[in-house]
């Protein structure tokens, strides 16, 4: 470990009074630092990861080569199971304050233009309608928290303050990531800061840095897939009035998104601010997106365009998800089709999944499969995504070709190309919209820490059937006094003993504390939990996904405790 005064540089500076979670040295004006992991790239996955590796105790130092987050519109929402996860982690509430308001519908339309009347309305109940129906979900069907609108470029800021107040996290912007090698006993990155150079040396490092990650390049590890199916423009641009003008005429009413039916695959996405507006388009020169705009809104209104930028549709997926002590999250292993909202969010899943792992593998009692298991569980979570991302995708594309350049004909050829593109988009475009299978329903198979059982029940993608079958996310279930399951569940393992059962689980209980790993154990009596679960005892793993299920204390104690732990059984 490298001594050091903290003061001797400014690089890699907390921004926090304790002090550094690190330590490190100027050695012939090279600066060295230490700490337990490093994180390359500072997108939502390695600010998520960084606080819940924070919020964990956890030292880590996350570096990122632009100066600041950029004002760049990227992912729009946070689906419902990243807000479960951002719940546990304390933030939901300040993501909802950040994001757009909670009245407002979530609505998506296929329109000619905004201001005349729209050619399908698909309506989806904003944050509190969604909230509501919630509240009165008794039968486990339902997520704990609803969806939140909310910008990449309000995401990202509050994720980076909220990780600059955590004492075992040093974020640094402005550092760009150059090599690194690894070894045994853990890995030296080289990263550039300013006209310094510095070597960092941590026990795991995370490449959370994109689709054209350094970090999987210099792994040798390639994406396969379908590359570049369609280049597409996305310009942001800001219109005060818009939204508080809509209706436009007789157009359609408030909601966020609005398809227009033409040829150039153009596509209105309200920003979480209302303020803000992104518009793709299939276009030669960027100063068409203006006039393109234009169109679409359909009426005179004042805008600025803020940016221009070129993107293409991916649907890839890397061969592996890390090498040895270095791990990939996030774009860096998946890319997707926005179509579903399932990049980013799949990102969540994989920093929250990676965390707890490098934690109980730092802390020492989590075994060799623990980390070993993040690939085998993430992975196949990747490539159902990628599928669930190529059927929206597809189904955006069948609704589209029936666009026909007559389609605002006042003839009877003109309405009937306008019915047969309602009638295709009618069922095609909900298979962007409506993903709650894929959110929720997805559950680890094959992994060595889960007792797998033999079947199990479907992935659906559009439907979400509750189930405690081993790999699963727990299902949310209200108990007496309203009070979520989640919320009584603790940040270790947990024995749930539901219905009053009287079965004696000390043997198990034992077997989890000789090897060091933080247990709660939490008597359920309330029946509508042992009915929605099916179970007398569940046994959960630090990020609520079931391990194990039993009707009667397990038969082999020691062994599930080896295997929950990563242990070889």
């Amino acid at each position: 470990m490298f001594q050091g005064d903290a003061s001797c540089s400014p690089l890699f500076v907390s921004g926090v009074a304790s002090p550094p979670p690190y330590n490190h040295a100027v050695v012939d004006d090279l600066l060295v630092a230490d700490t337990d992991v490093l994180i390359v790239g500072a997108g939502p996955v390695g600010l998520t990861l960084a606080v819940d590796l924070g919020q964990k105790g956890v030292r880590c130092i996350l570096v990122e080569r632009k100066a600041a987050p950029q004002f760049l519109p990227k992912m729009e929402r946070c689906n419902a199971r990243t807000m479960e996860i951002y719940r546990r982690m304390g933030l939901a509430e300040r993501i909802r304050s950040a994001g757009l308001r909670a009245d407002v519908p979530m609505d998506v339309f296929i329109v000619l233009a905004m201001n005349e009347p729209p050619l399908l309305h698909l309506p989806y109940p904003s944050v509190s309608e969604a909230r509501r129906r919630i509240d009165a979900c008794k039968d486990g069907s339902m997520p704990l928290e609803p969806y939140q609108l909310i910008s990449q470029y309000t995401l990202e800021p509050l994720l980076k303050a909220v990780a600059e107040t955590l004492p075992p996290v040093t974020v640094r912007y402005g550092c760009e990531f150059l090599s690194f090698e690894q070894d045994a006993s853990g890995v030296t990155a080289h990263v550039r800061d300013g006209d310094r150079t510095a070597a960092i040396r941590a026990a795991y490092l995370v490449g959370c840095d994109g689709g054209s990650s350094t970090v999987r390049q210099q792994l040798g590890i390639a994406l396969h897939g379908e590359g570049d199916l369609l280049r597409l423009r996305q310009a942001l641009f800001r219109c005060d009035e818009l939204f508080d003008r809509i209706p436009l005429g007789d157009g359609p009413g408030k909601g966020r998104h609005y398809h227009v039916a033409d040829d150039r695959a153009t596509f209105l996405i309200m920003q979480d601010s209302t303020r803000h507006w992104t518009l793709h388009a299939v276009v030669e020169r960027d100063d068409d997106m203006a006039r393109q705009f234009e169109r679409t809104v359909g009426v005179p209104v004042e805008y600025e365009l803020l940016h221009v930028g070129e993107w293409k549709q991916n649907l890839l997926l890397a061969d592996h998800y890390g090498r040895g002590r270095v791990f990939l999250a996030g774009d860096a292993v998946h890319l997707v089709i926005p179509t579903g909202g399932l990049g980013m969010n799949s990102g969540v899943g994989d920093a929250v999944d990676l965390g707890w792992k490098l934690a109980a593998s730092l802390r020492g009692w989590g075994g060799p499969n623990l980390l070993a298991s993040y690939e085998i569980e993430r992975r196949q979570v990747g490539e159902r995504n990628v599928a669930a991302s190529r059927y929206a995708s597809r189904g955006r594309r069948a609704w589209r070709s029936q666009y026909r350049p007559n389609i605002r004909d006042r003839t009877a050829a003109g309405q009937a190309t306008r019915d047969r593109l309602v009638q295709v988009a009618d069922v095609e475009q909900r298979k962007s919209n409506e993903m709650i299978g894929a959110e929720l329903g997805y559950r680890y198979e094959g992994s060595p820490i889960v007792c797998d059982e033999a079947g199990g029940p479907e992935h659906a993608l559009r439907e979400y059937v509750p189930v405690a079958w081993p790999g699963a996310r727990l299902p949310h279930v209200w108990l007496d006094g309203h009070v979520a399951i989640q919320d009584r569940i603790g940040r270790g393992y947990t024995l749930l003993r539901l219905g009053g059962t009287r079965e004696d689980t000390s043997a198990l209980e034992r077997s989890i504390a000789e090897r060091g790993a933080p247990l709660e154990v939490l008597d359920i009596p309330d029946e509508v939990a042992r009915d929605v679960y099916g179970f007398d005892l569940i046994l959960l793993r630090p990020d609520l996904h079931i391990v194990w299920r039993g009707q009667g204390a397990p038969a082999e104690p020691e062994r599930l405790a080896a295997l929950a732990t990563g242990f070889p059984a």
